[in-house]
């Protein structure tokens, strides 16, 4: 549907909507949403925006507050034994939405499933890699023995949703899609969903934390922002996210509409072949095929300072951003303050790739996400602009999330755009995640898609990883950084802000980890 009829015809519908008392009386929440989940199975994807739809219906042992602080969830105690073993016990009372309550046995069939959805595009396996066994004590009470005498397992719990046994053992992606196997523990249970469309919700009133103050939730996707933000303007919507950046100060000034903002974990960065000879996407000028340019670092840096940060942050975010020298955040523990912002510097940038063998540059095609990351098309339009200045000839693809995340996964691109988000608070997140060498088994860089591989960044980072004391743990995950940035593995761009809006009356509470949460929003006391 073309752009203009499609913001249309979301007017029409809210035309016919209820007012504002109307929507409290009936407490029916509808919340705009920029990017749709790939789907209702919680161990499909480790997205945020996969996550944030299931997190309304489904819970985890230990959760993070919108400050990303550990809470206990369904777990309410743990407690380190000694020998990397840990004893948790679980909530007494908790039931299934089908009535059945929640016992030991589903959460050692969860880790079980976790790691092995058959085509993940972004696989789980990675926060469930250090237990090296779970077992049961009684119905409430289990362990875990950790393969090293690691903190990290508490940051990693708070990633995996619990599914239950009765309902799952069974169970396809196929079955969570359809809601046959969507059972959950959460604030809201499933009552359909059809994607494109929306997912519908129902409130959950035995929810162990407490009801949510709306019997029905319904999120929607509408990846164009100007159609979301009509929505919200003309009560379609009563809270959408990824509020663009340019429509920031004109909500603010307008006394119908709440924005919230929050700093955000994400870091968006050009991630890149690392690992082929010859690289898909990319070919001499004249479309003959030559070896990956990527392999070499002095083209790697070249593209790295080829890129002005303040311009895109500037122009395109309106000031909604900073400059990333590294995938960690200031707050985040074990952040290297050496590594800044590759500097802006065309000239060299040229002298670089003349000297790896470019003098006259290359071919390639970016790739990027439409509908995922703040103003995403519009940056890779942009980076390609500022690579076709030292010489490189560019063309630009960009794609809806879920067929982007897919076809990363699958190392289908050479160069792409993407961001990501360390919602645990440190370094090693990333660094495990991102730019450890890929391995399944261990559940080692899951999200390597260029398979970047450095022995010292390896070492380093399970090093980190495996320490009680937090200040050797920031320490090695800092030198881990150093080595990886220093080889420019990956090109880190900028940090962005989570912004969302609510029409008056409504409250949200921001969240750093981007995630829209249908518990999260209330109405004005």
């Amino acid at each position: 549907m073309p752009k203009k009829s499609f913001i249309a015809a979301v007017l029409a519908l809210a035309l016919v909507a209820p007012g504002h008392q109307a929507l409290a009386d009936a407490q029916h929440a509808r919340i705009g949403v920029r990017t749709e989940a790939a789907s209702i199975d919680p161990h499909f994807s480790y997205v945020a925006t996969s996550k944030a739809m299931v997190t309304n219906i489904f819970d985890t042992l230990i959760e993070r507050d919108p400050d990303l602080r550990l809470t206990p969830a369904l777990a309410t105690e743990w407690t380190y034994l000694g020998d990397s073993v840990w004893q948790f016990k679980l909530r007494e009372g908790v039931k299934w939405h089908d009535g059945e309550p929640l016992t030991v046995d589903d959460v050692l069939f969860t880790f079980e499933r976790a790691p092995n959805v058959p085509n993940s595009p972004a696989p789980f396996g990675q926060f469930l890699s250090q237990i090296e066994r779970a077992e049961k004590v009684d119905d409430l009470t289990f362990t875990i023995k950790t393969r090293n005498p690691s903190p990290q397992l508490l940051f990693d719990l708070a990633e995996v949703p619990i599914v239950s046994e009765h309902v799952g053992k069974d169970a396809k992606t196929e079955d969570y899609n359809s809601g046959k196997a969507a059972v959950g523990t959460g604030p809201f249970k499933f009552v359909s969903w059809t994607p494109g469309e929306a997912l519908e919700l129902a409130r959950n009133d035995d929810y162990w934390a407490g009801p949510s103050e709306f019997e029905t939730l319904s999120q929607i996707p509408i990846t164009n922002d100007a159609a979301r933000l009509a929505a919200l303007l003309s009560g379609g919507i009563d809270l959408m996210d990824a509020v663009p950046p340019d429509a920031v100060e004109r909500l603010k000034a307008d006394e119908d509409i709440n924005v919230w903002m929050t700093t955000d974990v994400y870091t968006a960065y050009l991630h890149m072949d690392t690992d082929r000879e010859v690289t898909p996407f990319i070919t001499a000028k004249d479309g003959s095929q030559i070896p990956n340019p990527l392999l070499d670092k002095r083209v790697r840096e070249a593209l790295a300072i080829a890129v002005d940060r303040e311009a895109i942050i500037d122009r395109l975010m309106f000031g909604l951003g900073e400059p990333a020298g590294q995938l960690a955040s200031k707050t985040m523990v074990g952040y290297n303050p050496e590594l800044e912002p590759s500097p802006y510097d065309v000239a060299r940038a040229k002298e670089l790739l003349a000297e790896a063998g470019y003098p006259d540059g290359f071919k390639m095609t970016l790739h990027g996400p439409n509908n995922r990351y703040v103003a995403d098309a519009a940056i890779v339009q942009a980076l390609a602009q500022m690579f076709e200045r030292i010489g490189i000839a560019v063309a630009v693809e960009t794609m809806p999330a879920n067929v982007f995340f897919s076809r990363g996964s699958a190392q289908e691109f050479s160069i792409f755009f993407i961001a990501w988000g360390s919602a645990q608070g440190t370094a090693w997140h990333g660094l495990r995640g991102v730019l450890m060498t890929y391995d399944k088994d261990q559940g080692y860089g899951p999200s390597n898609r260029g398979r970047y591989s450095n022995p010292e960044v390896d070492r380093l980072t399970v090093a980190a990883m495996s320490t009680f004391d937090l200040d050797e743990a920031a320490r090695l995950a800092s030198e881990a950084a150093k080595v990886a940035f220093e080889d420019f593995a990956v090109i880190p761009l900028h940090y962005q802000m989570n912004v969302w809006a609510s029409r008056d009356g409504f409250v949200y509470k921001a969240r750093q980890d981007q995630m829209t949460l249908g518990y999260g929003l209330g109405l004005e006391k």
